[in-house]
C-alpha cells in the first residue's frame, strides 16, 4: 500500500517544479549545465525525476534560477529530502523496475494491454513464479521467490478497502491460451482472473483472435495517472534492459486514444468474464 511519503513522487514533482524555475529563468537545460559544470543529462534526469535530488542540487538550481524566495527554496529541500527516503520495495533489494513500482503504488488509476500473459497485479503466486522462471531461465531461486514476494505486495493496492487502485485490463486471448507452468495452474489462475474481475474497481476484457488487427498490436502498455493534478499521467512500456515512461501530454493522448480503441473492440465486461471461464473450463479436460 502507499506510503505517506512516496520517494519516486516526490522526485516527479520536485522535477517539475525545476523544471518550471528553469524556463520561468528563459534557460535551457545546456546553459544550466555549463553554469554548474555538470552534464547536461544530469538536469535532464533530474528534471524527470529519474535521478535522485540532493538538497545541494536544488541550493545550486535555486542560486542559478535566482530564487530569493526562502519559502520556495525550504519547500524545495523540503521535498529534496523527502524524496531520497526508501519506499517499501527498497526492503526486497534491487528491483529493475523499481521507478514504476513507485509510480504504481501512488497511482489512483492504471489502465493495461497486455498481449501475452495476464497482468501482474492479477496473478496467482504460482503463475508467477513459473512465468518469471520461464521468462528468465537463469536467474537464481531466490531471485525468482524475491520477484514474486514483490508481485504480491503490488497487489495489495487492488486487495485494500481504503483507496484501492482503480485497474482496468485488456488482455489478448493469447495471455489466455499460453500454457504457463501447466494446465492445472492455468486453470487456477484464469479461475483466479474470473474471481478478481468481480471487484467493483477492476475492470477485465478479453480481446479474442477473431478481432484481427487492433490499436494494441505493437506490444504491453500502460497508463497511470495520479489522484494529485499536479503529478502528470505516465505511460509505461516495459522493455529487456531499459524502460520508456512517457510524460508529454501529446504522447498521453495519443496512447490513451488508442487504449479507448482497444476498449470498444474487446468483449464487454459479462462476455469476457464468460470467455475466460470457457477457456479455464477447456483446462480442466
Amino acid at each position: 500500500m502507499a506510503s505517506n511519503v512516496n520517494p519516486t513522487v516526490r522526485r516527479r514533482r520536485l522535477g517539475q517544479e525545476l523544471r518550471r524555475l528553469r524556463e520561468l529563468k528563459g534557460m535551457t537545460a545546456e546553459e544550466v549545465a555549463e553554469r554548474l559544470l555538470v552534464s547536461q543529462s544530469k538536469i535532464s534526469r533530474l528534471e524527470n525525476g529519474r535521478r535522485s535530488i540532493s538538497q545541494r542540487d536544488v541550493r545550486d538550481l535555486c542560486g542559478v534560477y535566482d530564487v530569493e524566495d526562502h519559502r520556495i527554496v525550504d519547500s524545495l529541500m523540503q521535498m529534496a529530502k523527502d524524496s531520497r527516503q526508501q519506499g517499501w520495495w527498497h526492503a526486497f533489494g534491487d528491483i529493475p523496475y523499481s521507478v514504476y513500482i513507485g509510480l504504481e503504488t501512488d497511482a489512483a488509476s492504471l489502465r493495461v494491454y497486455d498481449p501475452q500473459i495476464v497482468p501482474g497485479l492479477l496473478q496467482t503466486p504460482q503463475y508467477a513464479e513459473a512465468l518469471i522462471t520461464g521468462a528468465l531461465p537463469e536467474t537464481a531461486a531466490t531471485d525468482v521467490e524475491k520477484r514474486v514476494n514483490v508481485r504480491l505486495r503490488r497487489q495489495e493496492r487492488i486487495l485494500t478497502d481504503d483507496q484501492p487502485l482503480r485497474l482496468w485490463a485488456v488482455i489478448d486471448e493469447a495471455a489466455l491460451r499460453r500454457v504457463v507452468g501447466d494446465k492445472q495452474l492455468m486453470r487456477e489462475q484464469l479461475e483466479h482472473l474470473v474471481e478478481q474481475s468481480q471487484l467493483p474497481h477492476v475492470t477485465v476484457q478479453i480481446l479474442p483472435f477473431d478481432m484481427g488487427a487492433h490499436p494494441g498490436i505493437s506490444g504491453h502498455y500502460a497508463i497511470l495517472e495520479f489522484p494529485d493534478a499536479a503529478d502528470s499521467s505516465v505511460v509505461y512500456i516495459e522493455g529487456v534492459t531499459s524502460d520508456l515512461y512517457l510524460e508529454k501530454a501529446n504522447d498521453v493522448q495519443k496512447y490513451s486514444v488508442m487504449y479507448e480503441h482497444l476498449r470498444a473492440q474487446a468483449l464487454n465486461v459479462e462476455a469476457s468474464r464468460q470467455f475466460i471461464a470457457d477457456i479455464a473450463k477447456e483446462y480442466a479436460l
